[in-house]
């Protein structure tokens, strides 16, 4: 599994995720630069996601939704802030309705994706900021640890295929 560590802080209302991937930087780049390739591990595998939007560059914006097994759809968006191809990206990720307009009420995260070489492969390392502990309280009873992980961890076969 790609995902080799998860902690959460309530003090800098944070969620880091850590994985490593059987691949170079340029490879794990790829999945989110591409929308195609994003759709296959955006979600967990029960709640695929597919992109609508996609512009991967500072101020640019990204709308997808995932389709739960009932067919249920849940939307989000991405409002992106910095990109340093191949190494990383920022961006702030909320809920939103199916016209992608934004959720009241629903915690926004501020992300921080970064990509570096590391032992042959790519070392991951993803964090989502939150405005309050509550927010932070609120996704992880939502199920964002267990989402995010095992949609993280569908990128391995994907960039060794």
């Amino acid at each position: 599994m790609p995902v080799t560590d998860v902690q959460h802080d309530m003090e800098t209302l944070t969620l880091t995720i850590t994985a490593d991937f059987a691949a170079p930087v340029e490879r794990v780049w790829q999945v989110y630069a591409d929308p195609r390739q994003l759709e296959k591990v955006w979600g967990p595998p029960t709640y695929p996601a597919t992109v609508v939007d996609h512009d991967l560059t500072p101020g640019g914006r990204v709308t997808y939704y995932m389709t739960g097994p009932e067919g249920d759809k849940h939307a989000g968006y991405w409002h992106v802030t910095t990109v340093d191809r191949p190494t990383g990206f920022s961006f702030d990720d909320g809920f939103a309705d199916l016209d992608f307009n934004p959720k009241p009420g629903l915690p926004v995260s501020h992300n921080v994706f970064t990509f570096a070489a590391h032992s042959g492969g790519t070392h991951a390392t993803y964090v989502s900021r939150y405005a309050s502990a509550e927010a932070l309280q609120q996704v992880l009873d939502m199920g964002v640890v267990e989402g995010a992980t095992s949609a993280i961890n569908q990128i391995d076969d994907l960039v060794v295929s």
